[in-house]
């Protein structure tokens, strides 16, 4: 017996050992690197906001409100003069810069001197288009964040209807071949064996039109996530109601992107009246020149007050001064519209969300029960030879309109609770609380 054998055979059970449970583990390992990830709401909308070119501009925006605010409570530039005066254009003296006494060259500085109550209302005017800015980039960040949502959840709903209507359609092919077989055995007619496959036909109709819904929602929702929109999605959220907002609706309007942005522009035209208020006030410019002449005379020195004369004041001061407390009014009117529009919203939202929930709950303890007892029942009275194909498809049909109605109740939902929950906009990489699997 060669002695080698049996550290061969040894070598061979190591080998099998350390082998087997790699290749059990090769097709699992290549199912799940072959499986694309999955995209949850949350990562969608926070794709969204950060790919977001609205969400951009708005930043580039805020970026230049606040360049603004440094120029806005400067004094204006000075200004350099520089002259050549009362030349002499004929007789001896023609365009000679020396021999004749009038004849001068200037060089002068002039400086406007801006009131300080004016510089400062027109830095406070620039603050408040700052804050206008980063109100309306919150605002545009929520419209962006929204919208990512609705779409994701338009395909998501979508694909929950392709998923009930090839269920339905895997019965109705069982149905066509058990109408068959009682067709050829002599205990069933041609015409529901035409029936069954005409309710085939019908849902696949219907599964084309769930199709083209998935693709019109991956379209709208690669407009905020690019391509990742072909990939599969997550399960979906648990859809409850926004903690920021109470059970009565009471909520802090002022934290909403809407109504903060109302505000700060009814800032801004209060700003904009404390700006024409002390425009009122002329600002005077003082101007310094020194005139040099020929060696045989004085060089001199001239100090110039230029003081706008606002002589019709009543007319151009005041009434640029009025329209501005006008506009005060016209944005204080449509802070108080939004404030009560968005009021409107979240109570009629809050009694829409409580209707879906009763009718959710009807469908799941009563409804949906009862059409598939009654599904079961029609066909176990067809297969006893007591019922008819005819009502079998009925009772199917009806399931499955039951089921659809309660998917387009959760849509309902869902669609709310984007609206809702997205009026503030969420801080980028927040999850969404997730469904109970």
């Amino acid at each position: 017996m060669n002695p080698r054998l049996p550290v061969a055979a040894a070598r061979l059970a190591v080998c099998r050992a350390l082998l087997l449970p790699l290749l059990l583990q090769w097709p699992l390992a290549q199912a799940l690197a072959a499986t694309p990830p999955a995209l949850p709401l949350d990562a969608a909308v926070g794709i969204a906001t950060r790919h977001a070119r609205q969400v951009d501009a708005m930043t580039a925006q805020v970026r230049a409100a606040r360049e603004r605010t440094v120029a806005a409570g400067q004094r204006p530039d000075p200004v350099l003069k520089l002259g050549l005066n009362n030349l002499p254009i004929d007789g001896p003296d023609r365009f000679s810069v020396t021999r004749d006494f009038m004849t001068m060259r200037s060089v002068g500085l002039m400086q406007e001197f801006t009131r300080a109550d004016k510089r400062a209302a027109r830095g406070a005017r620039a603050e408040r288009d700052v804050a206008l800015a980063e109100a309306e980039r919150r605002q545009a960040v929520a419209a962006v964040q929204r919208d990512a949502a609705l779409a994701w959840l338009d395909r998501s709903f979508a694909e929950s209807v392709r998923e009930q209507l090839l269920g339905q359609i895997a019965q109705a092919g069982q149905q066509v071949q058990a109408a068959e077989v009682m067709y050829h055995s002599g205990r069933g007619s041609q015409a529901d064996v035409y029936a069954a496959r005409s309710e085939v036909e019908g849902l696949r109709d219907r599964l084309d039109e769930a199709e083209r819904d998935i693709e019109v929602a991956t379209a709208r929702l690669a407009r905020y996530v690019g391509d990742a929109a072909n990939e599969p999605l997550g399960s979906r959220p648990a859809f409850v109601l926004p903690a920021w907002l109470a059970v009565d609706g009471a909520v802090a309007l002022d934290a909403l992107p809407d109504i903060a942005a109302r505000r700060e522009q009814e800032a801004a035209a209060v700003a904009d009246a404390q700006v024409a208020d002390a425009e009122r006030q002329a600002d005077w410019s003082v101007e310094l020149m020194y005139s040099q002449r020929g060696t045989a005379y004085s060089n001199m020195v001239s100090i110039n007050l230029s003081v706008p004369l606002q002589w019709d004041r009543a007319r151009r001061q005041d009434r640029e001064h009025a329209a501005t407390l006008a506009r005060i009014d016209e944005a204080q009117a449509r802070r108080e519209d939004a404030e009560r529009a968005v009021q409107a919203e979240l109570q009629s939202g809050q009694r829409a969300w409580r209707s879906h929930e009763r009718r959710l709950r009807r469908h799941d303890e009563a409804l949906l029960p009862l059409a598939e007892q009654r599904a079961a029942a029609t066909l176990s009275a067809y297969a006893a030879g007591s019922g008819t194909l005819a009502a079998v498809f009925e009772a199917r049909r009806n399931a499955l309109q039951v089921h659809l109605d309660r998917l387009s109740i959760e849509a309902d939902i869902a669609r709310l609770w984007a609206q809702l929950n997205f009026l503030m906009p969420q801080p980028d990489g927040q999850a969404l609380p997730r469904s109970t699997p």
